[in-house]
């Protein structure tokens, strides 16, 4: 009988080890999953940065120039300068 308890102990450490490769917390599913979240989470990153960049060239050219913030008027707010005539085509 004692020849056999070292051997079954072994195999019951291997079955729990490999249980836990297959099942527990860092199991190879998870870290796949976590993998295709990581990339995910990247790209919003990426999409992120690209946003944050064009708004910080916009509000740089706001600060730095009025012709900007002339153009914004004129096209979101419709204003016409003295002496204009303002003159809407509609497609």
């Amino acid at each position: 009988m004692g020849n056999r308890v070292v051997p079954a102990a072994l195999i019951a450490l291997l079955v729990i080890l490999h249980a836990q490769l297959w099942f527990g917390r860092g199991s190879v599913p998870a870290v796949a999953r976590m993998t295709e979240q990581l990339n995910a989470q990247n790209q919003k990153n990426q999409q992120a940065l690209l946003a944050n960049n064009r708004l910080a060239a916009e509000v740089r050219d706001l600060k730095e120039g009025l012709e900007m913030v002339e153009e914004k008027a004129r096209l979101e707010l419709g204003m016409v300068k003295p002496n204009e005539i303002y003159v809407q085509i509609a497609k």
